[in-house]
C-alpha cells in the first residue's frame, strides 16, 4: 500500500511546494493538488474532493489564503469526510498559531476518524522574501503593526521538513506539533537582521492596523485584506510571544535561526529586483 502517493494539497504554494519536491526527491508518488493539475483539487469546487482523494495514502492539507476565510473549516469540513470514505490514512494539517478559527480547523481534524497530525506554525520568515513583504523589503522598510510585539518566526523549511516526516514516518500519530524559530524577535530586530544580510538598511516603519489594512488591500483587494487584517489584531497582542519545541519533538534538532534563514535567501538572491 505504501505504493499509493500522496496528495499534497496546495502544491504551488509556499510550504506545498516544498513539502512536494521533498517528498519527490525520496521517490515517493506525490499528486500535486491544485486547481491546474492533471487531477484537479479545488477548494470552491467540491466536486474535485472525491477524485483528487480517491486512490492517495496520506493528504498534506493547507487551506489557502487561511483558515481564517469565511467557509474554510466548512470546506476543511467536508474533505476529511470524503477522505474518510474513500480510505486516506493519514491528514496532516497546516494550522496558524494563535488564530481562533485555526483551532476550529484543527477540531474538524481531530474528529473526523482520519488519522492525523497537526503542524502548527508561527509566522512564516518567507513573508519577507516571498509574500507581501518582499516589495517593501526591496524598498528599504519594513512595515508592520503590533508596536515592540515579539514573535518567534519560523522558517519554512523547517515546516515542510516537519510535514514531511509526519507524512513518511511512524510515531507522529495524533501528534500536534507547535512549531516556532528558536527564539523571539521584534520586528525592529528582525529589520536589523534583514539589514546585516543584505549590505544595505532595511528599517522597521511602526504602522497602524487601518494601514496594514491599506496595503495588503493594494496587493490582494478589501476582502483580503479585511480577513489578513483581523488575523493580524488577534495575533499580535503578545498571545504568541513565547517558543514551543514543536521542531525539537518532530525532527530532533533544533528549528533554524532567522538570521541564518536572511543570510541563505539573500545570497540566492531574493532580494535583487530582478528577482
Amino acid at each position: 500500500m505504501q505504493n499509493r502517493p500522496i496528495l499534497v494539497i496546495g502544491a504551488t504554494g509556499k510550504t506545498g511546494r516544498r513539502v512536494a519536491s521533498r517528498l519527490e526527491a525520496r521517490d515517493i508518488a506525490v499528486r500535486r493538488g491544485s486547481r491546474n493539475s492533471d487531477i484537479p483539487f479545488d477548494w470552491e469546487a467540491p466536486d474535485t474532493l472525491g477524485p483528487a482523494l480517491t486512490g492517495v495514502r496520506a493528504a498534506y492539507v493547507t487551506y489557502f489564503p487561511d483558515l481564517a476565510f469565511p467557509g474554510a473549516v466548512n470546506k476543511l469540513e467536508s474533505l476529511c469526510e470524503t477522505a474518510r470514505d474513500v480510505g486516506v490514512e493519514h491528514l496532516v494539517l497546516l494550522s496558524g498559531r494563535g488564530e481562533h478559527h485555526a483551532r476550529l480547523g484543527e477540531d474538524v481534524v481531530r474528529a473526523s476518524g482520519v488519522d492525523f497530525t497537526i503542524v502548527r506554525a508561527a509566522w512564516f520568515a518567507q513573508n519577507f522574501s516571498e509574500g507581501y513583504l518582499r516589495d517593501p523589503i526591496l524598498a528599504g522598510v519594513l512595515p508592520m503593526p503590533g508596536g515592540d510585539i515579539a514573535e518567534p518566526i519560523i522558517d519554512i523549511e523547517d515546516i515542510a521538513d516537519v510535514a514531511v516526516a509526519a507524512l513518511t514516518e511512524d510515531g507522529h500519530s495524533g501528534e500536534l506539533y507547535e512549531v516556532t524559530g528558536p527564539r523571539l524577535m521584534t520586528f525592529a530586530e528582525m529589520a536589523a537582521a534583514l539589514s546585516q544580510a543584505t549590505g544595505r538598511e532595511i528599517r522597521h516603519l511602526p504602522i497602524s492596523f487601518e494601514d496594514f489594512h491599506a496595503n495588503v488591500a493594494q496587493a490582494g483587494g478589501d476582502f483580503v485584506a479585511d480577513v489578513f487584517t483581523s488575523i493580524a489584531r488577534e495575533t499580535l497582542d503578545g498571545r504568541n510571544a513565547h517558543i514551543t519545541d514543536g521542531v525539537m519533538r518532530a525532527l530532533g534538532r533544533p528549528p533554524r535561526d532567522f538570521a541564518d534563514f536572511a543570510h541563505a535567501v539573500a545570497r540566492a538572491g531574493a532580494w535583487t529586483s530582478a528577482a
